[in-house]
């Protein structure tokens, strides 16, 4: 009887036999693992220092093992949508790959959790840089470990138009930023996180960092009053510089149908390897949440009411962008 392993085995008629392909993607995992944990300890043994990090191999290894899980499951047809499109089991898939950037390579330091509420709908708005949006992604990271609740990011519709990474951002639980869903999720006791700046904050200059755009008409405080639920602001500093734009070619942007088409020290000059982005220090900032159950049941539709609480928010967040700038000591050392 041959046994199940990764090796070649022997058939009754002494011929060797390859191990399947299924056995190989159970056991190639563990088998890298093994090799590159002696690896480590080798280079170890001659540098003197971890040249290779096994804990976040690790991780690696057992996302790995997870996605193999989820994906058989998918195959069979057995996952659980919401009316969104949102799949949790895919989500915990995916979580520990941008818990790495947040933990490894970005090294977010997170202030002002506290904040977040346990339980109930609450609006997080937050300064949106960065060209790629990660600084969604770090937040989500927070606040799910912290808390382990699941905000409901709204993102721009330019998003939609892209099959694949419309199917992503759904499944990991984004939705459209419409002002119906958003309300809808609110009301159904969900953190949904907002950047009122749009791709006009993604997109913009090196020169022009940290300072916020306009918030708009302050349609994220009418969601907010009409659903009777908090306001946390969010200050975000470091993923201004992870992509630093130094100029955006319009012509070709709207040749791609892109928003912009930045310009960096890396893209598109390394090609792929310049979309690689920088791995500035991060620091997260959730501020104490404004209140709108104070006030009365038409405030939404009081345009100046409306105004003065998204001037407080933006004000808010920008205070909170100068006061981290200040204590940092370096872009790649916070």
């Amino acid at each position: 009887m041959s046994q199940t392993t990764g090796r070649a085995t022997s058939s009754a008629n002494g011929q060797r036999r390859l191990p399947s392909l299924q056995t190989l993607t159970r056991e190639l995992p563990a088998a890298a693992m093994t090799a590159t944990g002696n690896l480590a300890l080798r280079l170890r043994e001659l540098t003197g220092r971890d040249v290779i990090d096994l804990e976040s191999l690790q991780d690696l290894v057992s996302v790995g093992y997870r996605a193999v899980d989820v994906s058989k499951q998918h195959r069979a047809g057995k996952f659980d949508v919401d009316d969104y499109g949102y799949d949790r089991e895919y989500t915990n898939t995916i979580v520990p790959l941008f818990r790495l950037l947040y933990r490894r390579y970005w090294r977010v330091d997170t202030t002002g959790l506290e904040h977040v509420p346990r339980r109930g709908g609450a609006l997080l708005v937050s300064n949106h840089s960065g060209v790629l949006p990660f600084d969604g992604a770090m937040i989500e990271v927070a606040v799910i470990d912290e808390t382990d609740r699941y905000p409901r990011a709204l993102v721009a519709s330019f998003f939609g138009t892209m099959p694949m990474l419309s199917w992503f951002l759904r499944r990991t639980g984004q939705t459209l930023g419409h002002p119906t869903d958003a309300l809808r999720l609110l009301r159904d006791g969900e953190l949904v996180l907002v950047f009122p700046e749009g791709v006009r904050g993604t997109g913009k200059l090196y020169s022009e960092r940290y300072r916020l755009r306009r918030f708009g008409r302050g349609g994220f405080v009418e969601m907010a009053l009409r659903a009777g639920v908090p306001i946390v602001p969010i200050s975000v500093v470091g993923s201004e510089e992870i992509y630093p734009m130094l100029a955006d070619l319009q012509p070709l942007a709207r040749l791609f149908g892109f928003p912009y088409f930045p310009i960096t020290p890396t893209y598109p000059w390394l090609g792929a390897l310049g979309l690689i982005p920088l791995p500035t220090k991060w620091r997260i900032r959730f501020h104490p949440p404004v209140r709108t159950d104070e006030y009365g049941a038409g405030a939404a539709d009081d345009p100046s009411l409306v105004m003065r609480v998204s001037d407080e928010v933006r004000d808010t967040i920008q205070a909170g962008l100068m006061a981290d700038l200040m204590e940092r000591r370096s872009i790649f050392r916070g």
